[in-house]
């Protein structure tokens, strides 16, 4: 942890659906691997080149730090850095991980492996927070947060007034409801099988609700927009099929924003490139919620404060790290939103 500016930080931290990919296989590993990616915690030590850190602070920490000057950070496409490919190298930038186990390399999962007493990150993936603020609140900012409200406020730029589909109701999801709710869209329309998760949406602001396994969810957008399509439309549930209906649901000219990710080798495919030219629809990636972690966790914090965005409504169990298992399969069952892990409990 002594080694340029990077430090160790003892977390907490949220079982994010990426991590559950990983280990089903929907995502190729390296291995063995540690997971988990969702983390706040304190510095324990830092590297001789840090300075905007010191142990004892408390910190949010990114999966996708962004460096300020690489080519993409130059063009304000911050979760896109360079340093992001540690994404899919489960390394750091450079090649190590600083963990090991009988000699053996063991790779960092989804770029941080913060399943963990302590964990190894670069200093610009970690932003200071107040003292005051609880850790295993803070920590699903780092993902979860980040991405559902940056898909809405950074990504698709959602505007006051419009309107907006949501697939998929996990904490991504209900992350975008909120956000779309800051965003000031007039209807906020949260499609999702589970009644539980779209019960919690109308608590987060959604104004329709739909059970897609009891309703097209193509024609609830269109009825409820009088036929015209919504001006936006997100999957966050990572399912190709879901991707189709968002852009079946969008207007002539809208925007569909894939958020979730599919299974490695999906297809995705429309009916007809003519009429997608024609209608001037947009399809959009979206990594972290096109999010400057730097910029964008004091803000999400600022909403917090202010009570327009519910971070401990987002959490419906704690566990130890012992229990990493059972959180697991709470995720695989659709139980709930957010585990918290605290590492040490």
């Amino acid at each position: 942890a002594r080694r340029q500016r990077q430090m160790c930080i003892r977390d907490s931290c949220g079982v994010c659906h990426s991590d559950l990919s990983l280990i089903d296989g929907a995502f190729p590993a390296f291995t063995p691997m540690i997971l988990g990616h969702e983390a706040a915690g304190i510095v324990e030590e830092v590297g001789a080149g840090v300075r905007s850190l010191q142990p004892g602070d408390r910190v949010i920490l990114s999966p996708c730090p962004s460096c300020g000057s690489c080519y993409w950070c130059q063009r304000a496409e911050w979760s896109i850095c360079e340093s992001s490919r540690s994404l899919m190298t489960a390394t750091h930038p450079d090649g190590g991980t600083r963990l090991s186990r009988n000699g053996e390399i063991v790779y960092r999962g989804t770029g941080m492996g913060a399943f963990a007493e302590s964990v190894v990150v670069a200093e610009a993936g970690a932003i200071q927070v107040p003292d005051d603020v609880p850790l295993e609140i803070a920590c699903v900012i780092g993902c979860s947060v980040q991405t559902g409200v940056g898909a809405v406020l950074n990504t698709a730029a959602v505007e006051h007034g419009a309107t907006v589909l949501i697939m998929g109701l996990g904490g991504v999801g209900l992350s975008a409801v909120q956000g779309a709710v800051v965003a000031g869209a007039a209807r906020i329309i949260a499609s999702d099988p589970v009644k539980a998760r779209r019960d919690l949406a109308s608590r987060f602001g959604a104004t329709d609700l739909v059970d897609p396994h009891t309703t097209d969810v193509v024609v609830a957008a269109m009825e409820a927009t009088g036929g015209i399509g919504v001006d936006y439309a997100f999957d966050a549930a990572g399912r190709v099929e879901l991707v189709q209906q968002a852009i079946d649901a969008t207007r002539i000219g809208g925007t569909t924003v894939m958020v979730g990710v599919p299974p490695l080798g999906e297809e995705l495919t429309y009916s007809s490139a003519t009429l997608f030219t024609a209608m001037e629809k947009k399809l959009l990636g979206c990594l972290l919620g096109s999010s400057n972690s730097r910029r964008d966790v004091p803000m999400l914090l600022s909403l917090w404060r202010q009570g327009r965005l519910d971070l401990d409504g987002m959490i419906t169990s704690r566990r130890s790290l012992d229990d990493i298992n059972a959180a697991l399969d709470d995720l695989r069952s659709a139980r709930g939103i957010r585990t918290v892990i605290s590492v040490g409990a």
